[in-house]
């Protein structure tokens, strides 16, 4: 327990500092000398009307020289109906998104390719979409140009002298002084209105239009541009935003690149993604459900308080522990929602109760999986080895859990610690399957006895039903619920947080519905002392003292009962 205290210290320290670099909803990503050929900067599920603005700081790209007609750089933004599957199949990922030029299937696809030569961005649209795109156009400065060489090519016969306009300057002067000063504004004015126009941003229906050609900006070697995009009726859906760097793809040398971007997303009601939007009421919902069965579970151990054992209030601790994370949980997603990014207080108090509730969990499942209290109150050497292994990986878990909430999904260690909580999350799950393994196998040893078979048939039967419930446990959180949230459509994805909470309180009910401190519970048929245990071992061994009697408590503490011995 001291090692998850020390784990729980640390992984406050971390959280407190990575908060401070979360975004949420609202997203800067900065990456320098990065090599990947592409970058996931999000994914998000929008509604009709939702926003999505892009806005490209900073570009730097390597002085070698590289072709980038052939090898473009630029975004793309592509739609999937499920989770996981793109607007592109399977073959056209082998090239260069930025090259495609038309998709096997109607999936909305827009490209944004990035012409450093002409300083412009080439947006190419595919797929059936009602899509609004707000973006500065590409200035024609081919007319502008030519009209100032028309302008400049006036005949000279035509031209006024120098004399001529002195003497019509100080004829107006004299006549209207007040009027000239009042006209040569009014006739400066026009030629910068011109320019503010072309800056302006305009309004493109992408649904009419197939490519069009927007304005690159250049600052001391830096490459800038924006655009801002409203979602339609048709197009809705789950969209991937990736920035590509597609030389980088081809085998050889990797050219290093450096950008900054700043990403913000949003649907009609707030921040939050079309599946996440009902996780905030969920979860407070699902709070309330674990409180309700946390204080029944302690209205049954007060009403058997001479059956209690410590592994019961253990049981209880974490369910008010689940229970307070999730009001947490629901706390930070509504801050998230409406702030666009969660308040860091809430957020630290969510993850210092998430890892104090995963560690609850696995220590509480070896315990019982060990028989500890239950059958015995002394651990093995082996099952304390277990200990010493998940109670250190829970806490690098939870600490790959925190990195992953609070870094961009577009950085390289996202997917690093991604992988690593993955991981570690498997061989939690597979080391609390041990100690019940070894429990079933002693049991099963034991049940060969003649004077205790019933009673260690028992509790073999009872350890085969808590190894089956671990293990369907495991594979639905683990395994269905992803699957089924890789095939639901993207407004109902929330359904695998659903089904996760309600399959948890399901296993809680029923590891408490077994290990009920009750008189018909088989269990509390076990001695109480550990002198009991070890009586118990050696006459079992010996079998010299068959046909004796001893007395001893039993787990009320009151009555005394004869049991034979063998």
């Amino acid at each position: 327990m001291a090692v998850a205290h020390k784990g729980c210290v640390v992984a406050g320290y971390l959280l407190l500092l990575l908060l401070a670099g979360c975004k949420a909803r609202i997203h800067k990503l900065t990456l320098t000398n990065e090599t990947r050929f592409a970058v996931d900067l999000n994914n998000f599920g929008f509604y009709a009307n939702g926003t999505l603005e892009v806005n490209l700081l900073s570009l730097r790209l390597p002085e070698q020289l590289v072709n980038y007609s052939t090898y473009p750089v630029g975004f793309s933004l592509s739609r999937s109906r499920v989770n996981g599957v793109l607007s592109y199949t399977a073959e056209e990922t082998e090239t260069c998104p930025l090259t495609l030029t038309k998709t096997t299937n109607n999936e909305p696809l827009i490209l944004f390719l990035i012409d450093m030569k002409t300083l412009s961005v080439n947006v190419k649209i595919m797929g059936d979409q009602d899509n609004i795109l707000f973006a500065k156009p590409k200035a024609e400065p081919a007319k502008g140009e030519r009209k100032i060489r028309d302008a400049g090519a006036i005949p000279a016969e035509n031209k006024p002298s120098a004399v001529d306009k002195s003497v019509d300057t100080l004829k107006d002067n004299n006549d209207k002084p007040a009027e000239q000063n009042k006209e040569e504004p009014k006739e400066q004015n026009p030629e910068p209105a011109v320019d503010v126009k072309k800056v302006e941003e305009k309004e493109f229906q992408l649904g009419k239009i197939n490519k069009l050609t927007l304005a690159l900006d250049k600052d001391n070697g830096s490459y800038s541009f924006s655009f801002h995009m409203v979602i339609g009726l048709v197009a809705e859906g789950l969209y991937s935003l990736k920035f590509h760097y597609c030389q980088n793809r081809s085998p050889g040398i990797k050219f290093p690149y450096s950008f900054t971007v700043e990403v913000t997303e949003r649907n009609p009601g707030g921040f939050l993604s079309a599946a996440e939007i009902p996780l905030s009421r969920l979860y407070i919902g699902m709070a309330g459900v674990f409180f309700t069965a946390a204080m029944v579970w302690v209205y049954i151990l007060m009403k058997h308080r001479y059956s209690v054992f410590k592994i019961h209030w253990l049981m209880a601790a974490l369910a008010f522990t689940k229970s307070t994370s999730l009001v947490f949980h629901s706390i930070n997603y509504h801050f998230i929602n409406t702030e666009g990014h969660p308040i860091e207080g809430w957020a630290v108090m969510y993850y210092i109760t998430h890892l104090l509730k995963g560690a609850l969990l696995f220590i509480t499942l070896a315990l019982i999986g060990t028989g500890w209290a239950f059958v015995k109150y002394i651990l093995s050497d082996k099952e304390k080895k277990i200990f010493m292994i998940v109670i250190p990986l829970q806490v690098l878990a939870n600490v790959a859990y925190i990195i992953i909430e609070s870094t961009e999904e577009g950085s390289s260690e996202y997917y690093l610690w991604k992988e690593i909580l993955f991981l570690v999350d498997l061989i939690c799950c597979g080391a609390i399957l041990f100690p019940v393994v070894w429990s079933i196998r002693h049991l099963q040893e034991a049940s060969s006895t003649d004077g205790k078979a019933a009673m260690n048939l028992e509790k073999l039967k009872l350890f085969r039903h808590y190894y089956v419930m671990i293990v369907c446990y495991i594979y639905f959180t683990r395994i269905i619920a992803i699957l089924l949230k890789v095939t639901m459509p993207f407004q109902w994805q929330w359904c695998y947080e659903f089904l996760v909470e309600v399959s948890t309180l399901i296993f809680f009910v029923l590891t408490g519905y077994k290990f009920r401190p009750a008189s018909n519970n088989p269990y509390l048929q076990l001695p109480q002392d550990e002198e009991d245990v070890e009586m118990d071992e050696v006459v079992t061994e010996s079998g010299a003292l068959e046909g004796i009697s001893k007395v001893k408590k039993t787990c009320n503490g009151r009555d005394r009962q004869k049991e034979s011995t063998l």
